[in-house]
């Protein structure tokens, strides 16, 4: 079948060549992050990595006849659903993107899907956004994302918090989809592995002083301090009070809370904590890290390699169209990210653009091993980390 397909959007290709040579000179593609706001230590490499697919498809004049890529930033501010809603739509009415990279919070995710996205028709791929709830969020067929679902995570965190012999923790989360969700899916998988978790408490970004929440997870007890926060906000503020009151020493920082802004601001205090976000050891991630090392940021960031894949995988799924419409290639993009065919890593998307054109099959495997399933979100792969010596490295990959 897709063979079938791919013969088919590689003839639409050349029956369409006016469509190519005049409407697709210019593909854009919004990326919208949280540049401002609790995630914006990272951010930066996340566009980086967008951007830098877009411009190897540009300078491979493989797309489309030879179209270029341009992005278009808009800031979601990771929590202020209204501020991100009037970004994408300037981006989708005013700027006329083909589709967007994006977003990153899940809460700002799941509002531009259904105010923006949807009432447009523009496809959405988001590098982080992990709310288990968005796996079932009505999208039209328009959503996809890179980073696994938190239902997935809560099971991660559980194996390496039991591996550790560890059965009681604390927990706290930031109080929005992303941490409820993460939260709920963690205290779901760590109770029917039977392990404890003496307190689930909620707690509010940019507060000045959080020794009353912090005192409500001493007073509950736990060997651990699972903290579903944000590494620029309350989650650091959380650990920042923790430390100095003494009442937790170790912690386990699930992927919003990884960043490297903890080796700088808390350093050897964290020794002993660990935690995972999203990574893989393919052969893949190691040359996006080359990639991005030669182009100026870091590659090993969170969510980095996953933004280089979800920006691949919307122009990958164009080229499987034939079309920068985002009516004709969403139901491109799970014929370009998964077997059969042939495997496409960060460095090779002129490659993969060659072949789709030829009818060939790619299987995109990218910088995070991409493979969707269900609703269209990755399957899940995960580094885990330490911190040692002040700073915190990858210690397995699971």
């Amino acid at each position: 079948m897709k063979k079938l397909l791919m013969a088919t959007s590689a003839a639409a290709m050349m029956a369409g060549s006016a469509f190519a040579a005049g409407h697709a000179d210019e593909v854009k593609i919004g990326v919208i992050l949280g540049f401002t706001g609790p995630l914006e230590s990272i951010t930066p490499a996340m566009g980086a990595g967008a951007e830098m697919a877009m411009a190897e498809v540009t300078e491979s004049g493989a797309l489309l006849g030879g179209a270029t890529v341009t992005s278009v930033r808009g800031d979601s501010t990771c929590i202020d659903a209204g501020a991100a809603t009037a970004a994408a739509e300037r981006l989708v009415t005013s700027d006329n993107v083909n589709a967007i990279m994006g977003a990153d919070c899940s809460g700002v995710t799941g509002a531009i899907l259904q105010n923006v996205a949807r009432a447009n028709g523009v496809v959405m791929i988001s590098p982080s956004a992990t709310s288990p709830g968005l796996s079932t969020a009505e999208d039209d067929g328009l959503f996809f994302r890179t980073a696994p679902s938190d239902a997935r995570q809560g099971v991660i965190i559980t194996e390496i918090l039991q591996d550790r012999g560890v059965s009681e923790v604390a927990l706290t989360y930031t109080n929005n989809d992303y941490g409820k969700g993460l939260a709920d899916a963690f205290q779901a998988a760590f109770e029917a592995a039977g392990g404890t978790v003496t307190i689930s408490a909620a707690h509010e970004d940019g507060k000045a002083d959080y020794s009353a929440e912090v005192g409500a997870l001493a007073s509950a007890g736990g060997e651990v301090l699972v903290v579903a926060g944000y590494v620029d906000q309350g989650g650091s503020g959380i650990i920042r009070s923790s430390l100095d009151s003494g009442a937790f020493d170790t912690f386990y920082l699930p992927d919003g809370m990884v960043g490297a802004v903890l080796n700088d601001n808390f350093g050897a205090e964290l020794n002993g904590s660990y935690g995972a976000y999203p990574g893989t050891d393919n052969a893949g991630a190691g040359k996006f890290v080359e990639l991005a090392e030669a182009a100026g940021f870091d590659g090993t960031g969170a969510f980095a390699p996953e933004s280089y894949d979800a920006a691949a995988l919307i122009m990958l799924a164009m080229q499987a169209a034939g079309s920068a419409d985002s009516a004709d290639f969403k139901d491109h993009v799970f014929d370009v990210a998964n077997a059969p065919g042939v495997e496409i890593m960060p460095g090779e998307l002129a490659r993969g653009l060659e072949l789709i054109a030829a009818g060939e099959d790619i299987d995109y495997v990218g910088a995070s091993a991409v493979e969707l399933i269900g609703p269209g979100e990755s399957a899940g792969n995960y580094q885990e980390i330490e911190f040692a010596d002040g700073v915190y490295s990858t210690i397995n990959y699971r």
